[in-house]
């Protein structure tokens, strides 16, 4: 089982030196082709075409790239070659863009990202809640937003007999994630200023903390921090957010790897690349490509083509009827290309198997 070797230190620096951006090149090689291929990995299958198990790419659901031609309109899946080489710099965090790319982002899809500071406000509510107790993480201060972490262990068992183990497979889902600001906080998704590992507020970022403070082996890290993954949920609709978004939370995942082996100081302080790509596959699975309001692939319902007949009575012509679900507003009839999700609670994952149970995200609201 290799490791990655220690040169990623120096491009993980040079990146920092940049810009906030993560380049796809860097990824293939300090990580492998493979860990790349797998972060572009969609799920979702064509009931008509019965691909349940042919893998697709996200694809990139926005026109903002089309004027690069062949391969970058809506529809186009995103290739390795569409992000790399000449176009390493193509898919950038929205901070890292320019000002008049942003309008037109928000113009089109409303994209408009949220402060670190009402993440960290909001996650902090979600929090009180489940602690039975404010301010269990942070402490934030209202008139100048800043907040202060707390410096001991995050107390376990809570007031209501809760577990560190229950907090980490507590599942959590955002909504229209974008570069997933509530997941993961390795910078301000708004201002693009990076956040240091303590001060990171992201729903991951809490549950990796609390994994690195309660278990003392490697073997216990990866255990406790996959199920951190499989419990962390996320949808978008633009393919090219979806894969910052993914990005974020791998490099989240090493990040917290990193920061526990060197407090227990282990020989590497760098993941193995089997877990690496074990990483990968969960966040493929788990922060997915959707329309929120369908539940379905961006832009897939269809309208279904019925032929006309001729009777001994009349004649009727060929019609086109509006997709079940667009026409009833029922999100469990529409007729487009559904989102495949892996039910963690039904199932285990080794390193080597796909998830048995594999279910369509819309029937999963209805538990």
């Amino acid at each position: 089982m290799g490791y990655l070797c220690s040169t990623i230190e120096n491009f993980k620096v040079s990146m920092k030196k940049d810009s906030i951006d993560i380049r796809e090149e860097g990824i293939i090689t300090e990580y492998g082709k493979d860990v790349l291929s797998t972060l572009l990995r969609e799920h979702a299958y064509d009931l008509d075409k019965k691909e349940k198990y042919r893998y697709h790419h996200i694809f990139w659901a926005t026109d903002n790239y089309e004027i690069e031609g062949d391969g970058f309109h809506f529809s186009d899946e995103i290739q390795i070659s569409s992000i790399t080489g000449k176009y390493s710099r193509l898919v950038r965090p929205r901070a890292d863009k320019s000002l008049e790319y942003q309008a037109k982002r928000t113009h089109d899809k409303a994209e408009v990202f949220t402060p670190s500071w009402i993440c960290n406000a909001q996650n902090n509510l979600v929090d009180d809640a489940w602690f039975g107790e404010p301010n269990v993480f942070n402490t934030q201060d209202n008139h100048t937003h800043e907040w202060t972490p707390r410096q001991d262990n995050i107390p376990f068992p809570t007031k209501t007999g809760k577990t560190w183990e229950d907090y980490v497979c507590d599942t959590r889902i955002e909504i229209s994630c974008g570069e997933a600001p509530y997941l993961v906080s390795r910078y301000d998704t708004t201002t693009g200023v990076p956040i240091t590992l303590e001060h990171r507020i992201g729903i991951l970022d809490r549950k990796l903390r609390v994994v690195g403070e309660n278990v003392r082996t490697m073997k216990d890290w990866y255990l406790w921090a996959f199920a951190a993954l499989k419990s962390t949920y996320g949808f978008e609709w633009q393919g090219d957010s979806l894969l910052l978004a993914r990005e974020a939370l791998l490099f989240t995942f090493i990040d917290y790897y990193e920061a526990f082996a060197k407090k227990h100081h282990f020989k590497t302080t760098i993941p193995y690349r089997s877990y690496l790509l074990h990483a990968a596959k969960i966040i493929s699975w788990n922060i997915f490509q959707m329309d929120g309001l369908k539940m379905v692939l961006p832009m897939t319902c269809k309208e279904i083509f019925i032929k006309g007949e001729t009777n001994l009575f009349e004649t009727t012509k060929d019609q086109l009827i509006k997709c079940p679900g667009c026409k009833n507003n029922d999100v469990h009839q529409h007729n487009g290309i559904k989102q495949l999700v892996a039910d963690w609670n039904k199932t285990s994952w080794s390193k080597r198997e796909k998830p048995i149970e594999i279910v369509e995200f819309h029937t999963l609201i209805q538990k």
